[in-house]
């Protein structure tokens, strides 16, 4: 964050008081009081801001307010700035989870169960070896799975992600990215589809086999700066077990299909919310162990695969296949209403909330931004004189991603009729918010196809 910094006050010019006294004496009413300097007016522009803060003057009252407002400014109005450029990425098959590492650098992972580092600016990608059971019958990566949630704990020295076998929780130590430990005792029996952190050292994963688990993280695993390797040269990783497991109720409605999704947790409250498959918002007490507090049927329950929060709002937004719910936990009444997306039927696959806008990638290769305080999508921008600040065109403003990559194989033959081009299903989304940058991925839609794509927006 840049330093605050305020303008350099001039001072109004005095007047001779003693020539002042001797004109006031000859009109025989005594000396006058002298007259109150003005204060000059507060200067709030943006330009003013800007070139007060190069030349680091003086006198910061009031910046604060101004910084706060000018950073909602900015979020508001980067959307319709941003342009794309494309990231090539090879043979890689569907990007569905990614993090910014720092300014230039983002992990992610994929259908093909690929863990890896691209540099958005040289466009070189650098694979993460992926941690593996122990034991001789340890499960393999099956072929339609792969790394679905990556997180970094609060102070970004951890990263939480998928093992080999899908069903294991892997912890990395950053930045180096060597292995710290393993979630494969005791924990999950079907692939994890999300993951959330509660602290620096305790974190929470989600399941298809309808359970959350609470993971915690010895520091001195990964203290040392140096990783540990055996006689062959293999780095050695510990291998762990759950503090707590705890399933999701059963759904009278589909008892079958409580997987869990997509979590969020929230740290002012120390709660985390779940979204299972089967149509329901749950909410737990995250402490040492987990405790259910509610179970919430979803307005719309089909196709919820994408949960956020928003701490300054106190607020969960749960992606459907055709719109986006807010939740409340503390109010009966909800009284946000549903934004709907329909683009294509082909429903909400990633969502974002940064103050008050609400980032949400479509199955159909397209970006929206709605304005929670508002309740409307941000609109696009006429075309106008440049003398003239364009107005609203009133229709609401999306961004279309680019083509990507798209494996012409047999399959896309036979069963999509040879198709040219497919709408990139946008699985992911993540912002580097200092920089102004929006990292966004995912490929096909259709689970038999197999393509990629990825794009820093900025």
């Amino acid at each position: 964050m840049a330093r605050q910094t305020g303008s350099r006050k001039r001072k109004a010019p005095a007047l001779a008081a003693s020539s002042l006294g001797s004109a006031a004496a000859a009109d025989g009413d005594g000396p006058l009081p002298p007259k109150k300097p003005k204060r000059p007016a507060a200067l709030r522009s943006l330009l003013h801001y800007l070139k007060g803060r190069e030349v680091g003057a003086r006198g910061r009252a009031g910046l604060p307010d101004f910084e706060g407002k000018l950073r909602g400014y900015a979020v508001q109005k980067l959307p319709e700035l941003l342009r794309e450029r494309e990231l090539a990425l090879g043979t890689l098959n569907k990007v569905f989870a990614s993090q910014w590492l720092n300014a230039r650098q983002v992990v992610c992972g994929t259908k093909c169960n690929t863990l890896f580092v691209v540099d958005v600016q040289s466009g070189q990608i650098t694979r993460i070896p992926l941690m593996r059971d122990r034991g001789p019958g340890s499960a393999r990566a099956q072929p339609s799975c792969g790394i679905h949630a990556i997180q970094l704990n609060p102070s970004k020295t951890l990263l939480a992600t998928g093992g080999e076998n899908p069903n294991s929780l892997a912890v990395y130590q950053l930045p180096t990215l060597d292995p710290v430990c393993l979630g494969d005792r005791h924990g999950h029996k079907d692939w994890i589809f999300a993951i959330a952190w509660m602290s620096d050292t305790v974190a929470v994963s989600g399941s298809r086999d309808g359970t959350v688990a609470l993971w915690k993280i010895d520091p001195d695993m990964f203290h040392g700066s140096i990783a540990w390797h055996n006689d062959a040269g293999l780095p050695v990783y510990a291998h762990i077990r759950p503090r707590d497991v705890e399933t999701i109720p059963r759904a009278s409605t589909n008892p079958s299909n409580r997987k869990v999704r997509a979590l969020a947790f929230s740290g002012k409250n120390q709660e985390l919310g779940a979204v299972s498959l089967d149509g329901y918002f749950h909410l737990w007490k995250a402490q040492s162990n987990l405790s259910r507090l509610l179970s919430i049927r979803l307005p719309y329950c089909r196709e919820n695969v994408c949960l956020t929060y928003c701490d300054e709002l106190s607020l969960y937004a749960v992606g459907s296949q055709s719109h986006v719910s807010f939740l409340d936990p503390r109010q009966r009444q909800q009284n946000i209403r549903p934004l709907c997306s329909r683009e294509g039927g082909t429903g909400v696959r990633s969502l974002s909330f940064y103050q008050h806008i609400v980032t949400v990638g479509t199955g159909h290769g397209s970006l929206l931004f709605y304005d929670i305080r508002a309740q409307r999508f941000l609109e696009e921008r006429a075309s106008a004189s440049p003398h003239f600040s364009p107005g609203p065109a009133g229709r609401k403003l999306k961004l279309t991603c680019g083509r990507g990559w798209l494996n012409h194989d047999d399959l896309w033959v036979n069963h999509f009729g040879g198709i040219g081009e497919f709408p990139n299903a946008l699985y992911t989304h993540c912002y580097n918010w200092p920089e102004m940058k929006l990292f966004v991925a995912g490929g096909p839609l259709p689970s038999g196809l197999h393509g990629n794509y990825a794009g820093l927006w900025s």
